[in-house]
């Protein structure tokens, strides 16, 4: 995870959940339209899955994630968790696939220092992932289910 401590964590991650929610939005422009899920294709990359967790007239949770083939069947990996902020225009990590939510993660949530560099590294993390996903040309589909 980020070995990268800022000096200004406080600034520094506010700004990071502004950046990341500009970079979904790039990444997946239908990212509001989008009920249930949608893959995003890229040539000879795997295959980009977002999930529709939860969702509200100001926020929309959802899963972000690599598919893998393997031998055991398909593996979702990062995994992460992410709520966007419609209204404040950000996106803000919950947790990734090894790492659990952030009101569990910690016992004391007084313990501001230990909150504030969890949160910064869950969001470090997607910025960069977020950066290497949009070098490679993702494009969106939504899968409709049929009923």
């Amino acid at each position: 995870m980020a070995k990268v401590t800022p000096l200004n964590k406080s600034f520094c991650l506010q700004t990071v959940c502004e950046q990341n929610y500009k970079k979904i939005l790039y990444l997946i422009p239908d990212i509001k339209e989008i009920n249930e899920t949608a893959k995003g294709f890229s040539k000879e990359k795997p295959v980009l899955h977002v999930k529709i967790l939860e969702q509200s007239p100001y926020t929309k949770t959802i899963e972000l994630s690599h598919f893998f083939d393997s031998e055991f069947g398909m593996i979702l990996e990062p995994a992460v968790k992410i709520r966007l902020y419609f209204d404040v225009r950000t996106a803000e990590v919950l947790r990734d696939y090894k790492r659990i939510e952030v009101a569990s993660a910690i016992d004391d949530l007084g313990k501001v220092k230990e909150v504030m560099d969890y949160k910064w590294r869950l969001n470090y993390f997607l910025e960069k992932w977020l950066d290497h996903c949009l070098k490679t040309n993702y494009v969106f589909k939504q899968e409709v289910e049929i009923a």
